[in-house]
């Protein structure tokens, strides 16, 4: 997080140099290849081939639901083979942001909640009505949300990182891109390996996978594994260790081939997390943090924010399955090849948090069990002729139900804590029961209220529910009018239906208080004419200034108390104004002209638009739209103390301008992309310290450049290079979380992020010696554009409290392993080997005015690694 200008500048410059070296040695790698005398290679067995790096351009990729080398598939995408996973101890798509420089992923509030980001541009996580802008697909199959979207790799073939918008070819929400993740097939001779894994926290983690025939036409493979791990924080409230390992999967696959012409692949998989995650920092304490330690609480100290120290008075609850059941059938007629993939899967997330994140026992429950069901359809016919005009249609149908069911409840301190608030903000002239006695005598009975404010046990029971039916028609067509040029066309057209219910009811009874009631009006003029609260007016003062201003909040002296009222009642939809539906269509589209310039070099040109339905905010600050407070107020549908903003953000809608180049010398290979990104309708979520505002953005813009490199300048060496710079803009933001965006750059998009990589593959007899490392960087960047909780000193206050938490990463990676020609590999291994620690996400901590939190990345892990292979 420290940041020193002299050191980011050489950091700069080292980056640039190398990168220079990098674009230098791949200008002359065609000569260098030409001039190159030729080298006999020994034989090599299958062990140690096996080990060696992939070929670069040459693998072969689905980017496009074609198999092509990755040299002629004109889509910018990053590839991520099998050995890398290995050789780099990528676990989950968490990890592999260390090799993808152009995506981000971050871990918040559960071990359910992840959020993809491409080129500065994702959403979806902690909210289960908002479906990610990045769509993640497994050989295939949609998932649908982040709880879905977290596996460890047992049988992974590669991992291809798709940039840009791509809803022409894949149905659903790939407004920003596509992370797709593709198995290994199961195969017709016997063979698999055996893992196991051993490091720092005790991490232990077990996998393998088999396969092998069944019949001359049918295949099977099975893959399972564990992982285990100490979590890396020590919660001094519970004694417990948090930020844990505890989830096991397995995948079991047959192949049907009974001709040449017919393949059948069905998949089955179940993964399992039990886990106690995530710990809380206090990044900046407030009054309300003193008030947590009198009660004899506790946070951590504001130098303490890395020292794996948090404070809870409970471990959190993250009980995690995941399951469901595909099968693809491949059939070709001469040249027409007709694909069909159908699944059916299920998340089931019951998660517990101590949210007030200290040891206090303010907040005792917030649980939620959610329940996600999940049919997808999908129907595509490629063609293969030998003329010049090819084709890809298709089909695609969503269909899927959430059931999510919510409790937040005050905990047993959570009275003499909220009675210390409001002689804070009173300046000891009221107190709780004070406080309740004189509301009760106002309304007739001085006893209604005694004991009833901030009770232990009051909270929020809330229920909600979302059905989703989407369908798309796509279709793809290649036309080569000239040796070396391809034009393609593309459009999709998809429509998006929600239904979505809210049943949630208060029992918060300070937050249900009217406090401009005009049954309080003598309380307030006392207020006033006292100077208790007030301005110390006289008492014929008092009553004009308290007539004068019967109807202006702001001049009520009780105001201040309104910011305790954490928990308002919640008006349900649909009702006679809100029907709780969205209905979105829209037609996307793509233009491109991709040239081989050399049998080296290809470059392309395109443009392509892409679309994510209406998101809906499935939590309990989903409020009605302004614009629709007169015609409930008719309908006489208004709670007590209501707010407004909104119960769903509209449609995504985006489209990028790309140029690309991409070269493969054998010795070199060099993939470009320079483009400019724009979405429309952004749905923007942030955290308020309560609950979540959803709203859209009018328009983001990126613009920007990603390279990607890497040279062999000796047999056993392999360098690479890879860079995104981001120039993002607020074009239009004016309803944020924090007000007025607009002309702003977003938070937490860093302008450079780069990774290095070096990999050295020596022979040793008959066995090899790999030895690798990666350098991934990304530059200073304020994390987050402001919060939400200190918008009561307007937008420029909101502003200002994010600005000092700024992010950077120094994150090395490095492995070593000695692959035995007996198909046994040895590897020693540690990711973020300097223990460069960041913060990963600001937030306003819950129900504690003035104070923030936030969430670290993870600290240094190393350990060693057996495998084996047959």
């Amino acid at each position: 997080m420290k940041f020193d200008s002299a050191g980011h500048r050489g950091r700069m410059r080292a980056m640039f140099l190398a990168g220079a070296a990098s674009l230098s040695i791949a200008a002359v790698a065609p000569a260098m290849a030409q001039d190159a005398p030729a080298q006999d290679t020994p034989a090599q067995d299958s062990a140690t081939a096996d080990t060696q790096p992939s070929d670069g351009n040459e693998i072969v990729v689905t980017a496009t639901k074609r198999a092509q080398t990755l040299q002629d598939t004109p889509v910018a995408v990053s590839v991520t083979g099998e050995k890398t996973l290995e050789q780099a101890q990528i676990r989950d798509l968490k990890d592999l942001t260390s090799v993808v420089p152009s995506l981000r992923v971050t871990q918040l509030q559960s071990s359910a909640n992840t959020n993809f980001i491409i080129r500065g541009f994702g959403n979806g996580a902690n909210n289960a009505g908002i479906e990610p802008s990045v769509g993640v697909f497994i050989d295939g199959v949609y998932r649908s949300r982040s709880a879905a979207q977290i596996a460890d790799f047992p049988d992974v073939s590669r991992i291809e990182v798709l940039r840009g918008p791509q809803s022409t070819l894949f149905g659903k929400n790939a407004s920003v891109g596509v992370i797709s993740i593709i198995t290994k097939e199961p195969q017709f001779r016997f063979g698999g390996n055996l893992e196991a894994s051993y490091g720092n926290y005790n991490a232990m983690v077990a996998k393998g996978m088999v396969t092998g025939p069944i019949t001359d036409a049918v295949a099977f493979s099975l893959a399972a594994g564990v992982n285990k791990r100490d979590g890396y924080n020590h919660d001094l409230g519970t004694g417990s260790d948090t930020n844990e390992r505890n989830r096991w999967f397995t995948r079991g696959q047959l192949l049907f081939e009974p001709s040449s012409d017919l393949k059948v692949r069905i998949i089955g998989d179940y993964g399992k997390i039990d886990e106690n995650c995530c710990g809380v920092v206090n990044l900046r304490p407030s009054q309300a943090t003193q008030i947590v330690r009198a009660l004899g609480g506790n946070v951590n100290a504001p130098n303490e924010i890395f020292a794996n120290k948090v404070y809870d008075n409970f471990d959190s609850t993250n009980d995690i399955e995941n399951w469901g059941l595909s099968g693809q059938v491949d059939y070709t007629a001469g040249p027409v090849t007709l694909t069909s993939i159908t699944a059916y899967r299920r998340t089931n997330a019951v998660t517990n948090q101590d949210s007030d994140f200290t040891s206090a026992d303010l907040l005792g429950r917030n649980y939620q069990n959610l329940r996600i069901k999940t049919f997808t359809q999908e129907l595509r016919a490629a063609t293969d002729f030998d003329g010049p005009l090819n084709g890809l249609f298709g089909a695609y149908y969503f269909n899927e139900h959430i059931d999510q069911a919510n409790q937040i409840q005050d905990g047993t301190q959570f009275r003499p804590y909220g009675n210390a608030l409001i002689q804070g903000a009173t300046g000891g002239a009221l107190d709780v029961p004070t406080l309740e006695t004189i509301l009760g005598t106002l309304e007739g009975d001085p006893a209604k209220y005694q004991g009833q404010f901030f009770a232990a046990g009051q909270g929020l029971d809330e229920r909600y529910t979302l059905k989703d039916e989407a369908f798309s028609l796509f279709g793809q067509v290649d036309l080569k009018p000239v040796e070396g040029l391809t034009l393609t066309g593309g459009v999709n057209y998809t429509t998006d239906t929600k239904h979505f219910a809210t049943n949630v009811q208060s029992t918060d009874v300070f937050s249900g208080i009217d406090l401009d009631s005009p049954a309080y009006a003598p309380f307030r003029q006392q207020l006033l004419y006292d100077g208790a609260l007030g301005q110390g007016l006289s008492s014929a003062d008092a009553a004009a200034y308290a007539a004068a201003n019967a109807n202006n909040p702001a001049a009520n002296p009780l105001a201040p108390l309104k910011a305790f009222q954490f928990l308002p009642p919640f008006l349900n939809l649909p009702n006679a104004v809100e029907p709780g539906r969205t209905n979105d269509d829209k037609f996307t589209y793509i233009a491109r002209a991709a040239y081989d310039v050399t049998r080296h070099v290809n470059v392309y040109l395109s443009y392509a638009t892409g679309f994510k339905a209406s998101s809906v905010n499935l939590s309990r600050d989903s409020r009605p739209l302004a614009s629709d407070a007169a015609a409930l107020g008719a309908a006489g549908l208004t709670m007590p103390n209501q707010t407004y903003g909104s119960r769903f953000a509209g449609p995504e809608n985006s489209s990028v301008w790309e140029f690309g180049l991409k070269a493969d010398w054998g010795i070199a290979t060099l993939n470009f992309a320079a483009f400019k990104q724009d979405i429309k309708g952004f749905q923007s979520n942030v955290f308020t310290g309560t609950g979540f505002q959803l709203a859209n953005a009018g328009k983001e813009s990126v613009k920007g450049f990603e390279f990607e490199g890497t040279v062999r300048p000796a047999t056993p060496l392999t360098l690479g290079l890879s860079v995104t710079y981001l120039d993002p803009k607020y074009d239009d933001f004016r309803f944020s979380a924090v007000g007025d965006l607009s002309g702003t750059k977003p938070a937490g998009i860093p302008a450079i992020s780069a990774t290095w990589t070096a990999s050295w593959n020596q022979p040793i007899g008959r066995n090899n010696l790999i030895l690798r490392g990666d350098f991934h960087y990304e530059s200073p960047v304020q994390i987050i554009e402001g919060l939400p909780g200190f918008l009561s000193g307007g937008t420029a206050a909101a502003i200002a409290a994010a600005r000092p938490f700024r992010r950077e990463v120094d994150d090395m990676n490095l492995s070593a392993t000695l692959a035995l020609h007996n198909g046994v590999e040895l590897t020693a291994w540690a990711r973020n080997l300097l223990d460069n620690r960041y913060l990963v996400s600001v937030f306003d901590s819950v129900a504690q005015p003035g104070s923030i939190s936030g969430y670290t990345s993870q600290p240094r892990t190393y350990g060693g690694t057996v495998r084996v292979r047959f």
